[in-house]
Parts: structure tokens; sequence; C-alpha cells
């Protein structure tokens, strides 16, 4: 292993099909790109929180994976109200009995359970809520503090993919995983 133990420990992890560090250049890039995304096909707007967050991290990772690897440890996309309502989330093979014939519960997709029981408030706006998850690989054992992972928008996805030469692969996504040094 090298003296860079984070990204030589994403880089062994199942599904990874390349890894490697965002410079400042194309970080900007996805900044400004994250703040013109909305939902496909509803407008509805989509707070990327876990792109906010990952790009206050002094390093960030983008792992560009295949469908080996491992599910998010929690829900990357919450479906909220601006009174704080949770009107749905994503869920997963693992979690879907949770939801499927219960009361209340629609499921929307194979991944995405709506809570028809929840009312938002008058006035109230909705949005897609990406939230900065765990990546309980990184952490202060191995030189990683304030881990955080998220899922770039498409559009992010595609530049970051552009700018780095990769081709644009429908099967591949990227996750972009950052940390402050420990």
């Amino acid at each position: 292993m090298t003296d860079d133990r984070p990204l030589e420990i994403i880089k062994g992890m199942r599904g990874v099909r390349e890894a490697f560090y965002l410079d400042k250049e194309i970080l900007e890039k996805v900044r400004a790109e994250e703040l013109t995304v909305t939902s496909p096909g509803t407008g509805t707007a989509v707070n990327n929180i876990g792109v906010t967050e990952a790009l206050k991290r002094d390093r960030v990772i983008c792992i560009i994976k295949d469908p080996r690897f491992r599910p998010p440890p929690e829900p990357t996309v919450i479906l909220k109200c601006s009174d704080g309502q949770i009107l749905g989330v994503e869920v997963f093979p693992d979690t879907q009995d949770q939801y499927i014939g219960k009361e209340g519960c629609l499921m929307i997709s194979d991944g995405f359970v709506v809570f028809l029981n929840v009312i938002p408030t008058e006035g109230s706006n909705e949005a897609f809520v990406m939230p900065p998850v765990s990546f309980p690989e990184l952490n202060e054992s191995n030189g990683c503090k304030n881990v955080v992972s998220c899922s770039p928008a498409p559009t992010s996805d595609k530049m970051i993919r552009e700018y780095k030469g990769l081709p644009d692969d429908a099967k591949l996504a990227s996750i972009l995983v950052a940390y402050d040094v420990a």
C-alpha cells in the first residue's frame, strides 16, 4: 500500500472501476452545476446537500463504480417538504419489506417510496434532498475524519468523466467521497 491509504482502500473495494482525486478546477465546475439541477420530468428542485458538504472537505475522491459496488448505508435521496416533513425516501432491496403493502406507503418505483399520510403545510414546497451519506471504510484509523459520501447529479457525473477523459457509460455511476485529513 502506498502512503495514500484512503485512495488505496477505495481502489481495493469490489465494484470500483476508477478512483481518483478531484482538483479545485473540476470541483468548482461541479459546485456551479449542482446549483442548476432539477428532477427530470417533474422540475422539482434538487438540493444536493451531500455535494455541498463534500466540497467543504480537504480532499475529494471520485469513484466510478459498477453494479457490484456495495449499496449505500442509508438513503441517498429523500423527498422533503420545506416545512421539514419527509414525503418519501429511497428504498433498497433489503429495506423494501418495511414499505411494500404497508398502509400509507406507495412504492412509486423499485427504489422509492412515498408516504401518503404526510400532508405538507399550506405553502410548503417540496424538493428532493440528497444528504451526505456515511462511508465507513474511511475513518480516523486510516487518516480520515469528517467523512461524507454523495452522488453527484448526472450532469456533474458526465462533466467529471469528460474532464478525466473517461467514457460516458450508463452501466457505471460515480460517487464522491470526501474527508478532512486527520
